[in-house]
């Protein structure tokens, strides 16, 4: 068999949160069950923020519950930006929770009203919390801007290194390096993740990458390299950070299972079918504009999946 490579769409949260219209909740569902049929494993579908924030995910209660009961197996993760939502997503039923930190103040306070020591706390909080409830429900950190900053410009490895030090010692057990504005490249990706290895070892848990500048597959590339083995990625390349000026979608899913399952890595994921799940998206948000190589060049002759 070959080796696997865990992949999480986030597309129903953070590819939408920032899209120039609102997909409704049965599209949403939908969409959520086609990308379900491809095989991906896991989904991350909303957000407990409060609708004033991000409109887009005003819905995510009932998607869901919705998601929980019409599409068994698959593993449901949604994003809380403190201690309330992640109880709310606790208490909904969710089987993994995303919540983010910044490594840059700057970002820190636009996106989440607090200093990055500050949030340091609210995790301690939450992985203190979790400890007292009857079932246990992962939560991956999620590092933002730990490749650099449209605020407040370059975060070097020790800042990013030092934050991940600081959450392992507030109990966090999961880490996402993420690069949120899109500004890393390969060699920084492979230095970064060696210098967060070698400090927080097994905690080190994957990439959220996006495509800004346009490397998100070579940096995914770094990262496997480097031994990584969890991505995020979005169907479509959409996506972005409401507040990070200048950041755009993620790494497109549909060219970063390609690319691993042509690699010989196995994802459990059915690339036809992941295409048609574009056809699901287009009909409920035809607006938004959709990314991806693979896709356009269609899936070529040679392609060989990993077996």
């Amino acid at each position: 068999m070959s080796e696997f490579v865990s992949i999480c769409e986030v597309g129903p949260r953070d590819g939408l949160q920032i899209a120039k219209t609102r997909m409704s909740t049965d599209d949403k569902v939908a969409w959520i069950k086609s990308l379900a049929a491809a095989g991906l494993p896991e989904i991350e579908v909303g957000s407990y923020v409060p609708a004033r924030v991000i409109p887009q995910l005003s819905d995510t209660p009932e998607i869901v519950s919705r998601v929980l009961a019409e599409v068994p197996g698959l593993v449901v993760q949604a994003l809380a930006p403190n201690l309330r939502g992640a109880q709310n997503a606790y208490h909904a039923g969710v089987h993994k929770i995303s919540m983010p930190i910044s490594i840059s103040e700057g970002h820190s306070k636009a996106n989440l009203n607090r200093s990055t020591a500050d949030s340091i706390e609210v995790m301690r909080a939450v992985m203190d919390w979790m400890k007292a409830q009857d079932r246990h429900v992962p939560i991956i950190v999620g590092g933002s801007t730990a490749f650099g900053c449209s605020i407040d410009g370059v975060v070097t490895t020790a800042q990013t290194v030092a934050m991940c030090k600081g959450l392992v010692g507030a109990g966090v057990e999961h880490i996402m390096l993420a690069d949120t504005v899109g500004y890393a490249h390969p060699a920084q990706v492979r230095e970064v993740v060696r210098a967060v290895r070698e400090e927080i070892g097994s905690a080190l848990y994957g990439l959220h990458l996006h495509d800004t500048c346009g490397l998100g597959i070579a940096n995914a590339l770094a990262g496997l390299e480097e031994g990584i083995r969890a991505f995020d990625s979005c169907l479509a390349g959409l996506g972005g950070c409401p507040y990070a000026p200048g950041a755009s979608g993620n790494v497109v899913t549909e060219d970063l299972v390609f690319m691993l399952e042509s690699m010989g890595f196995t994802t459990g994921i059915d690339i036809p079918k992941l295409l048609a799940s574009r056809d699901v998206l287009h009909a409920g948000l035809p607006d938004e504009a959709m990314h991806g190589q693979m896709p356009k060049a269609g899936l070529p002759p040679t392609f060989r999946k990993a077996a």
